[in-house]
């Protein structure tokens, strides 16, 4: 096992929190998931969004200890499998949004139905945080360069610490102005034409996914 110091550890859980921060904060199905969950229904609901999003990184970090990078490194097959079932899902996600977007759509009634489903809203945010490409790439690629799985154990509890932090307090600030008055009356006004732009982002995303080796 590495032998970390305090001050090399600190280094280390400051580069991390910095490069996370970036990447969690640059745009993608998590943070377009959570921006239509709040505009479209409610603050609360836009919160739980972001602690899907959270829970979500943590099981993709947790995975990542356990090797889950060297699994796919050795088994490509579970890779593409994993890859072809996420774009399956985003593509899913892209279509219903087109098809709402044709048929139109009442914001009010919508509201009150998602906020009946709250934990339909978590699971669903959950699973597009599972499926998303981008986490994919980081916890495969710049999470194990960044915190080597043989860093000690407090090491890894505070980069999960961070970890959580980070996407919860982005994704929840996102949540917070963008379930403003204002913003919503936007949404309202434009509401098909948004959530056309919002579903054919998601299908062309996964179309892309499924397609890339």
């Amino acid at each position: 096992m590495t032998d970390f110091s305090l001050s090399q550890g600190v280094s280390v859980l400051t580069a991390f929190a910095a490069v996370h921060l970036l990447v969690a904060a640059s745009p993608g199905p998590a943070f377009l998931a959570v921006s239509r969950t709040a505009i479209s229904n409610s603050r609360s609901a836009g919160v739980i969004a972001a602690a899907a999003m959270a829970t979500g990184a943590l099981i993709w970090a947790v995975a990542t200890f356990f090797g889950l990078h060297l699994l796919f490194a050795q088994a490509p097959w579970l890779y593409d499998a994993m890859r072809l079932g996420g774009a399956a899902y985003l593509i899913y996600l892209g279509v219903g949004m087109l098809r709402e977007a044709w048929r139109g759509g009442d914001m009010s009634a919508e509201s009150v139905q998602l906020a009946v489903a709250r934990r339909a809203t978590f699971l669903r945010c959950l699973a597009v945080q599972l499926s998303n490409p981008k986490a994919a790439v980081f916890f495969g690629s710049i999470f194990v360069t960044l915190l080597p799985v043989d860093a000690p154990l407090w090491l890894k509890g505070a980069a999960l610490a961070i970890l959580a932090m980070n996407e919860f307090g982005w994704y929840a600030l996102v949540a917070l102005v963008l379930s403003a008055p204002r913003a919503r009356r936007i949404y309202s006004n434009a509401k098909r034409g948004l959530d056309a732009l919002f579903g054919g982002f998601l299908t062309a995303l996964g179309v892309k996914l499924a397609l890339s080796r």
